[in-house]
């Protein structure tokens, strides 16, 4: 089956799968409590501000494609939300998060992806991550995007516009100029340093969105 979400249902779908490992006690979710993940200050690209009714809404889209669930827990009133990607998308728990990191924040890295989805499930080295990535791409649910010096992957959930299909920002190098006299030699390991120096920054930012979470920020 085909799913094509719009940006508020893709953000609201990322949340409960999200909020689902991250805060299992807090979960199936209120209208509340979603619309306090979808406008969260952390881990989120772009940041929204949506309205209650604009997450209920929503609600009832992914409800039609079979992506939520609802129900009224004994003794409440207040309806809760849960997800059924698993089952109606047909992923394991892993690729699950990898999928909930590309709806909530958008193309990422490698370096970034293992990182940050590794709050959710563990992901234990890059090729780990590599194996859930290809299994996406094959399901159609993600893509690489061509271009940069790092590659990057995107959700296809949502194809709306915001999500560039090149990396538009880093321009293609200008053709080098023939040398007059032999080039000294290349700084030795530099692409290593470089990537490890992205993935430090990656596991400090997610660092931080755990910490702004644990805050309530």
């Amino acid at each position: 089956m085909e799913i094509s979400l719009n940006g508020h249902e893709a953000r609201v779908l990322g949340v409960l799968i999200e909020k689902g490992y991250t805060t299992p006690d807090q979960y199936p979710l209120s209208l509340n409590g979603a619309t306090n993940g979808s406008n969260q200050r952390s881990n989120r690209h772009p940041v929204v501000d949506y309205s209650e009714a604009e997450v209920r809404i929503a609600m009832q889209g992914l409800r039609m494609k079979g992506l939520v669930g609802v129900s009224v827990p004994s003794g409440s009133r207040v309806e809760k939300y849960r997800h059924n990607a698993k089952e109606t998308l047909k992923c394991g728990e892993r690729e699950l998060a990898v999928l909930a990191e590309l709806l909530v924040r958008g193309p990422q890295t490698a370096s970034e992806l293992k990182t940050r989805a590794s709050r959710m499930r563990d992901i234990a080295s890059r090729e780990a991550l590599a194996e859930i990535v290809d299994s996406l791409v094959e399901r159609g649910l993600a893509k690489e995007i061509p271009g940069g010096r790092a590659p990057r992957w995107r959700q296809l959930l949502c194809t709306e516009a915001g999500e560039p299909e090149a990396d538009e920002a880093t321009p293609a190098a200008p053709p080098a100029p023939a040398p007059s006299a032999p080039a000294a030699p290349a700084t030795g390991g530099l692409e290593g340093r470089v990537d490890a120096l992205e993935a430090r920054v990656a596991e400090l930012t997610a660092r931080l969105d755990r910490l702004s979470e644990e805050l309530g920020a």
